[in-house]
């Protein structure tokens, strides 16, 4: 099968909204974005206690709001009371987390493309894959552009698959893989995200001997994503978006 074609206009994906403007993954930093120039946004989506998906990053709570252990012990009524935005700058003391659906709503309404990508707490992949692509499914206009669904778990990828077919799947590498090609087959990627201190010369040659579109991570340096891009980069992600996309 090949893969789902994507096209990444202007090629900079907003990681986290605007996190150099505002709090990484609030609706303070999606506007941002969209200020900033941005047209594709990337979040991350874990599951709450009670089976919320909600945007956040890591596994716990402790580095971006106010609460303290692990998201997934977190019910979202729970999660509705903290603070997710004085960490940054007191400025954003009333941000809070955002839900999924939230997210999904704010992207209609703007026409912004998504990027959801899924970061399943321990345990929780299945979980985390299934209610994530069904509440996504009901919420999302058909006659919208369908989201991108990445992540750096292949079992995640290959319930997406599943669920969705239709809906472009992206892999993600933190670290290079030599059976990257096999990976890619295995989720039936469109895109293949690679940190970009990875991407020597001679790896960039071999990911554009595929049909898939090769994605940068995290390029905040406005002459490096223009080579990057010059090279043969479909899209890079990046946290100092304004200037990456009018350097």
């Amino acid at each position: 099968m090949s893969p789902l074609k994507v096209d990444f206009l202007p090629p900079v994906i907003a990681r986290r909204g605007s996190p150099l403007r505002a709090p990484e993954n609030t609706l303070e930093s999606f506007i941002a974005a969209r200020q900033d120039g941005a047209i594709w946004i990337e979040t991350d989506v874990k599951l709450t206690a009670d089976g919320i998906p909600v945007l956040i990053h890591d596994d716990t709570l402790n580095r971006t709001t106010s609460g303290r252990g692990a998201v997934a012990d977190m019910t979202w009524a729970e999660m509705q009371t903290l603070d997710a935005g004085s960490w940054f700058n007191p400025a954003f003391s009333q941000s809070r987390v955002l839900s999924l659906a939230e997210l999904l709503a704010f992207s209609c309404t703007s026409g912004m493309r998504l990027m959801m990508e899924l970061r399943p707490s321990p345990g929780r992949t299945q979980a985390t894959a299934m209610v994530t692509l069904i509440e996504a499914s009901k919420l999302w206009p058909e006659s919208a552009p369908p989201p991108l669904i990445s992540s750096f778990d292949t079992d995640a990828l290959m319930i997406a698959a599943q669920l969705h077919p239709d809906w472009p799947r992206g892999l993600i590498l933190n670290e290079w893989r030599n059976d990257w090609a096999e990976l890619v087959v295995l989720t039936q990627a469109s895109t293949i995200s690679v940190n970009e201190a990875l991407l020597t010369p001679e790896r960039l040659a071999s990911l554009y001997r595929t049909p898939v579109s090769v994605l940068a991570y995290t390029v905040n340096d406005p002459a490096r994503a223009k080579e990057l891009l010059k090279s043969g980069v479909s899209a890079v992600y990046s946290d100092n978006v304004g200037a990456v996309i009018r350097p």
